[in-house]
């Protein structure tokens, strides 16, 4: 962790501010171990592996727990960077764009490995404080250590352990796999400051049935439960068949002129035609994630939009993405 990290952290027990207690190893701008405490409380958090620990996940819920667990197990193993990770974030925030960023001090709840982490700061964010629960963080600090303007913390996006300082807040994928998707999202919100912006994209209901009604079953009482060892090597047979469908028919119908009228019609074209592009280490990532979460929600629109409401956001953008999910953008009410 930096020493300016300082600036944003808060006690998630009493809200006061924290505090550098010791320091017994530092590399460059680095603290790669050491003490943190409360200056109220005095309750302290140790900083390990150059990230400060918030949160344990031998104290949590064993629903999260287990999220936590699986996701930090999948980070880890697909630790890949891609060429297009920049414009799927773009695509998950819109409207939102890199011109926004200079200057903006930005929460991240639920980092994963980092791979937003370190674009937005190098976007000009004045520091971006990335947040995960789960041992993924090691793999987000490898990627932004030594950036003097991205933070990694690990802790519970329930409890988060920031002041209400922050100009914009974002979460991608995150919110439908906690126990309460609209709290996570109410935390999130309630550390950006009047007038600040936020951005969330969430698994939607709408052209979703068939996986609640055929994958969410298996999901939920098989494939989460098994060792992830195994369904990572389980996960390559359906993985294989969604990359020989979008590489052999999905990619090439809709990149040719005449093909992309047929491929209007096809099943989950909108989807499976964005898929196209990556290559194999990432479908099967995304096939993986699929099968591996605890708990998953497909959020319809409309409660999507009260979550919007309900803390009193206003310009409100929600937008269809891939024709399976939403991204939603809104302004909060500037201090009156």
């Amino acid at each position: 962790m930096k020493r300016r990290l300082l600036d944003y952290l808060a006690c998630p027990s009493c809200g006061a501010s924290i505090r550098l207690r010791s320091v017994s190893e530092e590399d460059g701008i680095e603290i790669i171990s050491g003490e943190l405490e409360c200056a109220a409380c005095l309750k302290g958090f140790a900083v390990r592996g150059g990230v400060p620990r918030f949160a344990d996940l031998a104290l949590i819920g064993e629903g999260k727990q287990a999220t936590a667990e699986n996701f930090g197990w999948s980070w880890q193993e697909f630790s890949h960077e891609d060429e297009k990770y920049g414009d799927e974030l773009l695509g998950w925030i819109a409207p939102v764009r890199p011109e926004f960023f200079p200057g903006k001090v930005v929460l991240e709840g639920g980092c994963g490995k980092g791979r937003h982490t370190h674009r937005i700061a190098r976007w000009g964010a004045r520091d971006i404080v990335a947040v995960d629960l789960s041992e993924a963080v090691d793999l987000a600090f490898a990627a932004t250590r030594g950036i003097e303007n991205a933070h990694v913390i690990q802790a519970d996006i329930y409890h988060l352990p920031l002041r209400a300082v922050f100009d914009y807040a974002f979460s991608l994928g995150v919110l439908h796999h906690l126990p309460d998707p609209r709290a996570g999202f109410k935390s999130l919100v309630a550390k950006v400051k009047p007038g600040g912006d936020v951005s969330a994209w969430i698994y939607g209901a709408e052209n979703n049935g068939w996986i609640v009604r055929c994958v969410n079953p298996v999901r939920e009482y098989v494939t989460s439960r098994m060792n992830p060892r195994f369904l990572f090597h389980l996960s390559k047979f359906p993985a294989a068949i969604m990359y020989a469908v979008t590489k052999l028919f999905y990619g090439p119908l809709n990149r040719s002129s005449h093909g992309a009228a047929i491929a209007r019609h096809l099943f989950y074209n909108d989807y499976l035609s964005f898929v196209s592009a990556f290559n194999w280490r990432e479908q099967h990532s995304i096939v993986f994630d699929h099968l591996v979460a605890p708990t998953t929600f497909y959020i319809p629109r409309a409660e999507f939009e009260s979550w919007w409401q309900e803390v009193g956001a206003e310009e409100v953008i929600i937008g269809w993405h891939n024709k399976n999910s939403w991204r939603g953008y809104g302004k909060l009410r500037g201090a009156s």
